[in-house]
């Protein structure tokens, strides 16, 4: 071994181990480094993309929770399964500035709702109503189910065997001839 000014010197198998080592712990910080930013990107993106615009949103935050809270209730009429606050087709942005426009004015939710229904139609709405005229809407999928149900019951119940029937009694006549016969069968079978 060299000694310098009260250093030891490695060999230099030593020096590759030192350097080996001193890569795999940067290696392994840098897999947990790019673990987390992953991590973070992918939360990120998993997180609501609201299209609302900076110039949509009002002043007042009550009335700006409102008008969210009706922009997550009515359908995007170009998209037809987002609402129009997910929603970056220009017909959105209309209809999200027609519900601040209504806010501002003073209606209630219910006031706006039936405003953009009237205009609209019942299909502007993510969740329709419960009335006669959409009642087949609302029970059709229960109503499929039970059928569904109630058909694979029938049906496993053809499946299996309609009566048991009771065991077969033998008179004693008819057990006597059956002894025999297996009697003269095992009798045949045995080698000679």
């Amino acid at each position: 071994m060299i000694m310098q000014a009260g250093h030891r010197a490695l060999a230099p198998a030593q020096t590759l181990a030192l350097i080996q080592s001193i890569v795999a712990r940067r290696s392994d910080r840098l897999k947990k480094i790019l673990l987390l930013v992953f991590t973070l990107a992918a939360m990120s993106a998993s997180l609501p993309a609201y299209a609302v615009q900076p110039d949509e949103i009002m002043a007042d935050p009550v009335k700006e929770a409102r008008a969210r809270e009706l922009s997550r209730e009515l359908r995007c009429m170009v998209c037809q399964n987002q609402s129009i606050d997910d929603s970056e087709a220009p017909l959105a942005r209309d209809l999200r500035l027609l519900v601040r426009e209504r806010i501002s004015a003073g209606d209630s939710d219910a006031q706006v709702i039936d405003f953009l229904v009237a205009r609209y139609g019942e299909f502007v709405l993510l969740k329709p109503r419960l009335e006669p005229h959409t009642l087949l809407l609302w029970l059709l999928p229960p109503l499929v189910l039970g059928g569904g149900g109630l058909a694979l019951w029938l049906h496993s119940r053809r499946l299996r065997p309609a009566v048991v029937e009771a065991p077969v009694t033998l008179t004693p006549d008819e057990e006597a001839r059956l002894s025999a016969l297996m009697a003269d069968e095992a009798s045949r079978k045995k080698p000679v």
